[in-house]
């Protein structure tokens, strides 16, 4: 397809497909992937960095986000427990992970140290969006007005785990299939060379 010539194209489209894919289960099940939307947003400011409609890529993939979860809930019969108040603090936590990746672009290697980097970064923003998606739920969603904060933390404390390791995986594996092909591309290169 010609779409995928231009790489650009090829990560955006990468992107809302592993949106639209994983979105409508957070945790995952034997039928379906875990939830990669904190990945998506990741990769997008790491691989999107020097594009010029970065920014509206980004809101395009929150307005993704907000429809598939509005198809889920009103097709599909999920619960609509998380669309509260809260709701819109989601595009807070995805924007730390967007700048996360940002911020890490012109220094993105595929070296022992820039994975070492790529995962440290994935860790500790997914870490303060995973605080910003529940503190925001805690105080605006009306759900937990009886619990105390420390009630709460240690309710929500057990997810913490599963949230930052999706994310680690899903760009590792993106992360991997990018050192793949470089590898290929570079053996197919000097095979013509060879040859």
């Amino acid at each position: 397809m010609k779409i995928f010539q231009n790489s650009t194209a090829g990560v955006i489209a990468g992107l809302m497909l592993a949106m639209a894919l994983t979105r409508f289960n957070h945790f995952g099940s034997s039928i379906a992937l875990p939830d990669a939307s904190l990945a998506v947003f990741f990769l997008g400011g790491l691989y999107l960095a020097r594009f010029s409609g970065a920014l509206a890529i980004f809101v395009a993939l929150l307005a993704e986000a907000a429809l598939v979860d509005y198809y889920a809930i009103t097709v599909q019969g999920t619960s609509d427990w998380c669309v509260t108040p809260a709701y819109g603090f989601l595009a807070v936590a995805y924007a730390v992970m967007w700048f996360a990746g940002r911020g890490l672009a012109s220094r993105h290697s595929l070296n022992r140290q820039g994975l070492l980097r790529v995962f440290a970064t994935v860790g500790v923003a997914s870490t303060v969006a995973f605080a910003i998606s529940n503190i925001s739920f805690l105080l605006f969603s009306g759900r937990y007005a009886a619990m105390s904060a420390v009630e709460y933390a240690a309710s929500v404390v057990q997810y913490w785990g599963s949230y930052v390791v999706v994310a680690m995986l899903y760009v590792g594996c993106v992360v991997f299939a990018q050192m793949v092909f470089l590898f290929l591309n570079g053996k197919a290169h000097r095979d013509s060379h060879v040859a």
